[in-house]
């Protein structure tokens, strides 16, 4: 797939209505971060959110168990989202990769091609410099001409 085009509404709309479980890289307990807002609505919508961080002594965020890595995750993962460097990326796709996740996705601003490889390679989904939480609602943001006034 070529991640330098737009994601057709399908293929977003698809992964998000498919994925249950989320592990969160680079969740924070900082409420003012976007990954906390983020962490917030999934979790909220009702997705069973994961938050990974290794911060040391960081034991839970929102009352959820933080697991220091994907790989001490105990238990299934439909999705990675990765709220780090664009140049972590290739390393969280093969530890994606490693825990039989069917979905590597990049928020805002992360992008790496060969991190999108590894995961097709494995067979998972892709997607990269996009929102989650914009795209669950972005179906609501379509002018709806036939409206009446």
């Amino acid at each position: 797939m070529n991640h330098d085009e737009p994601y057709t509404d399908d293929y977003l709309q698809g992964i998000l209505k498919s994925v249950k479980t989320i592990a969160m890289v680079g969740a924070s307990p900082d409420k003012t971060k976007f990954s906390y807002g983020v962490l917030r609505v999934l979790h909220e919508t009702g997705y069973d959110m994961i938050p990974v961080n290794p911060r040391p002594g960081l034991e839970e965020i929102r009352g959820i168990k933080v697991y220091p890595s994907l790989e001490a995750i105990d238990r299934p993962v439909d999705m990675v989202q990765v709220f780090r460097r664009a140049e972590d990326l290739p390393d969280v796709a093969r530890e994606a990769v490693k825990i039989g996740a069917k979905v590597l996705w990049g928020q805002i601003g992360v992008k790496h091609q060969d991190a999108a490889d590894i995961a097709e390679e494995a067979g998972m989904k892709v997607v990269m410099d996009r929102c989650p939480k914009i795209e669950l609602f972005r179906p609501f943001w379509k002018p709806r001409l036939n409206l009446e006034i």
